[in-house]
Formats: C-alpha cells, structure tokens, sequence
C-alpha cells in the first residue's frame, strides 16, 4: 500500500509520442524510404524506350514493370503488417531493404520482360513494401502533436527523389546503358538498410527507465529496517508473479485487426482511395513517353518529371503545415476530399496539352494536388482509425487499393 511497483506503475498505458528527439532522425528515414518507395517505380520509366527496343514490347508491356512494383509496394500490406507485429518495425525494414536491392541488380541480367516483371517488379515491390509502412508506422509512434507536419515532410521525400532521380536515370541510361543503370540503382536502394537501423522501438528508453527504477527499488527493500526486509521480498514476489501473468496474454495478440471495418468513415476513406487511384499513377509513369513521341527531346521529357517533384517538394509541407493548424485539423477530411477532387479535375484538362507548354503548366498543377493528396492521405487514415489499429488499417487498405495500381497505368497505356 502506498509503495510504487515498478513494474505495474510504469506501463499500464502506451508510451506518449515524443514529438521530437530521436523522433525527427525517424522522419529523415521516413523521409528516403518514401522518396524511395514512390519514386522509384515512377523513376523507372525513363528506361522503358530502350527497354521496348532491347525486348521488343510495347507501352502496355512496359508499364506493367511500374505498376508491378507499386502492386507489391501496396498489395502485400496486410503481409507487412502481421510481420510487423510479430517482429518489429526494424528486422522487417532491414530484410526489405536487402530485398529491394536484390532485385534491382538480379534484374541487370534479365534477357526478357518476364524476368524483369520478377525481379525489378515482384522483389524490388516487396521489399520496398517492407519498409515503407513499418516506416509510417514508427512515425506515428514518435509523432502526435506534430503528426500533420511530420507527416507532410516525409512525404515530401517523394518528389524530392522523384525531381533527382528521373534525370539521374537519364544520365546513367546514356552512360551505363539500362543494365549499368538498373545495377547502381540497386547499390542506392542499399540505403533503406540504413533507414531500417535508426527505426528504433520507442518503449526501448521506457524500459531502460524502469530497469534502473527496479534496481534502485529492489536495493532499498533488501536494507534491515524493521520489517521491510519481508515486505520487499514479498513484493518482488508479487512483481515476478505479475510479469508471469502479463506475458500471458501475448499468446492472443491479434496479427491483423479485422474489427476496423466496422468503422463507417474507414469503409467510406476505402472506397474513395480505390477510385482515386486507379488514375493517380497514370500521369507521372505514362508522361515521359507520351512526351517522346509528341516531338519533345528525351532530356527535356525527362524533365517533366522533374517540375513535377519540384512543386510537390513545396506542396507537401506546405499543406501539412496547413492541416496542422488549430481551427483546420478537425476537419482535415474535407481538405483531403478537395485535394482528391482537384486531382481529377488536373487529369481532366491535361487532355488539352498538345505541346511541351501545356505539358509544363499540367505538371505545375498536377504537382499541387499530387502533393496535397500525398501529404493528407495517411494523416487522414490515422485520424480515423486512431494509432493503435493503425497498422491493420493501412495494411487493409494497401491491399485493396493494390486493385487499382495494378490495372490503372497499363489500361491507361492501351
């Protein structure tokens, strides 16, 4: 009575979000597994002209590299998340950067466009996909308050990657050929490796805390004064009993939370999400080539992609700034719904761009909302769903939005 267990007082609730300290080394890392993840497939892309020669294959064939790539990094969600709940965000990220490089240099020495479909879209995806959300996950854990801001600036690490290594991917075709190129993009995907390695468990320091509590607790009961001698042999009892009885219940621990589908606003952010991306990759994968053959120059096609990242490097901060303001983050959905609407309507008018000029002012647009879109998607998800079932909604919602991603850009090229 009266005494602290410290074992009972000190974890009876989660850990509180930091909002800072280790947490924004978490971000840089959630910074380039983003850059990585959504850029790369996008990236791509300026190899399949030498591609369709070398294998003789068309847009549609092509694009399916890309689109494989982004069904893995979405469709292997609910994989991602049993994993991550069974071993941690860390092991899993480092077995998914050894992946996604794997793949990139196995696919250096395919002979055909099935080979490539194997090695550059299944086991780069998947590897890709195994850092990319436990990645998101660990951000939720370090970041509350400033979630929407943490939020906008790793997301931003897309067109970041995306504006560098579109003409970086240029450069290395002209030089190395698509082959040389393919094998030092897999020594750069190396680096989620890196990322995976600061990912630490925000419960560590919690438990180094404790340790020393219950040395300092233990040491104080073992001193012969009067009575407490027994007492502190009998609560040391009882805390060894009550870690026995704790490590119970672990056996039951759900590995995929199914309850979320009970939440109207999560079937209603589901559906939504499906619709909108099965158009949303299209342009950034499709555009380079469809420049190409307009009459626009292979530097200055690569290019576009480049306006692109560019815009939506301010883009994205910007409206995590935005929607972590005061009087704007309670309704941060209806922002998310007008970043959505503004991206179709993008999509809509790029069908008057018949020149390089009304190229460029259609990336400048598409930059905005494609940013926007980026920024909130998750931020949204999260507030709907809360951090604890966090990881089973995303992975859920990957899974299905994996549909899309993988039938939008190869109709789209037909």
């Amino acid at each position: 009575m009266g005494r602290p267990d410290p074992e009972e007082g000190q974890l009876p609730a989660p850990v509180k979000p930091p909002d800072g300290g280790w947490g924004w080394i978490v971000l840089l890392g959630c910074f380039v597994i983003t850059g990585f993840s959504y850029a790369f497939p996008k990236a791509v892309s300026v190899y399949f002209k030498e591609l369709m020669k070398d294998f003789h294959v068309g847009y549609s064939d092509t694009a399916w590299i890309s689109s494989i790539m982004l069904a893995m990094l979405y469709g292997t969600g609910p994989v991602c998340s049993i994993m991550v709940n069974q071993f941690g965000c860390r092991p899993v990220m480092l077995i998914g950067g050894l992946l996604a490089s794997a793949g990139m240099i196995l696919a250096s020495f395919t002979t055909n466009i099935i080979e490539l479909y194997l090695t550059a879209g299944v086991l780069t995806g998947l590897g890709m996909a195994l850092n990319f959300q436990p990645s998101l996950i660990m951000l939720g854990t370090y970041f509350d308050k400033r979630r929407p801001l943490a939020n906008g600036l790793a997301a931003a690490g897309s067109p970041v990657f995306l504006s560098s290594l579109s003409p970086l991917g240029q450069v290395l075709l002209e030089k190395f050929g698509w082959r040389g190129g393919f094998l030092i993009m897999g020594g750069l995907l190396l680096n989620c490796c890196t990322c995976g390695a600061v990912m630490r468990p925000l419960d560590m320091g919690m438990k180094k805390k404790m340790g020393k509590a219950q040395d300092k607790y233990e040491a104080k009961e073992m001193l012969p004064i009067g009575g407490k001698s027994e007492d502190g042999i009998s609560t040391t009892d009882g805390t060894k009993k009550g870690k026995k009885a704790k490590k119970k219940p672990k056996k039951g621990k759900k590995l995929l939370d199914f309850s979320i589908f009970s939440n109207r606003g999560f079937i209603i952010y589901t559906i939504s999400k499906f619709i909108l991306v099965l158009g949303l990759f299209v342009p950034p994968i499709l555009l380079v080539n469809y420049a190409k053959d307009i009459g626009v120059p292979d530097t200055e096609a690569a290019f576009l992609l480049s306006i692109i990242g560019f815009i939506d490097i301010f883009a994205r901060p910007a409206c995590g700034m935005v929607a972590g303001l005061k009087w704007v983050r309670p309704h941060v959905a209806y922002l998310f719904s007008f970043s959505m609407l503004f991206n179709g309507l993008t999509d809509i008018c790029s069908a008057r761009a018949s020149n390089y000029t009304g190229l460029v002012i259609f990336c400048v647009f598409f930059g905005i909302s494609y940013g926007m879109v980026g920024a909130l998607q998750f931020e949204v998800l999260m507030a709907i769903v809360g951090s604890q079932k966090f990881s089973s909604a995303i992975g859920l919602v990957l899974l299905i939005e994996a549909f899309a991603v993988l039938i939008g850009p190869p109709s789209a090229g037909r």
